[in-house]
């Protein structure tokens, strides 16, 4: 039998956001509502936070024994590594690739994609290869023999810092699969970056009192009703991390021309 393990990549050292991933939401650390979320998924056999060595991670663990969610350490900066290592420790044959701060994450789409894989014959299946989901909603899910082969070719830094790069433009190794939502609804920013992004995500919960698992088609409802709360960090990119290594990559690459 197949052990699906849901890896959140979480660390302190955000760069625009130092601590968010402990800021506090709805009276709880923004970690735990992810963790919670998470472990609604039907599909979902291990929840676990993969997060860094680092000295200010400690905090990291501290919540997760707290909030009673095993924690793996390891690279900061290979987080590809961190993901490997991770898997392995836990005896991962699936892994299901989330963010920590993604604190509207919908267990409903979680078990969609799950789905899509394991009825499918597919290496890697995700809602983000062509995106039409809230920006923060993004699940990932891949076979370990597929992260193994990930880690040990990818030699890129986008590769090695973003863990599925690698994957998602090796349609020629792997098989890939992208699940679409029937409206696009990509434009929406759903995620925790900036400030502005925390504030947002602090009226969404707050819109909702005690109820706090509610899902994308209630938050959907809830903007139509209050259309200026997209407002309020509607000025960001999507991926704009990733799109920066992305040009980091491209500017080493031409310099090796």
């Amino acid at each position: 039998m197949n052990k699906t393990v849901a890896i959140i990549q979480a660390r302190m050292a955000s760069t625009r956001l130092p601590g968010k991933i402990l800021a506090d939401l709805a009276g709880e650390p923004l970690l735990y509502h992810v963790v919670l979320r998470v472990k609604q998924a039907k599909t979902i056999n291990k929840v676990i936070v993969a997060t860094t060595d680092k000295q200010n991670d400690n905090e990291t663990e501290k919540c997760c024994k707290k909030i009673r969610v095993d924690c793996f350490r390891g690279s900061e900066d290979d987080v590809l590594d961190r993901f490997y290592q991770a898997a392995k420790h836990f005896s991962a044959n699936v892994v299901v690739r989330l963010t920590a701060d993604c604190p509207l994450l919908d267990p409903v789409i979680i078990d969609q994609v799950v789905d899509v894989f394991q009825k499918g014959n597919y290496d890697y299946v995700s809602n983000v290869i062509e995106p039409t989901y809230p920006d923060g909603l993004d699940t990932e899910v891949f076979s370990f023999e597929t992260l193994e082969r990930a880690w040990k070719e990818a030699a890129l830094k986008s590769e090695r810092e973003h863990v599925t790069p690698f994957i998602r433009k090796s349609s020629n190794l792997f098989r890939l699969a992208n699940v679409k939502n029937d409206v696009d609804l990509s434009a929406m920013r759903w995620t925790v970056d900036e400030p502005e992004d925390l504030g947002f995500v602090r009226r969404v919960y707050a819109s909702f009192g005690s109820n706090t698992l509610f899902g994308m088609t209630d938050i959907i409802a809830l903007l139509h009703a209050h259309p200026e709360l997209q407002k309020i960090n509607a000025a960001f990119e999507r991926n704009e991390g990733l799109q920066r290594l992305l040009r980091e990559d491209s500017i080493i690459k031409e310099k090796i021309k």
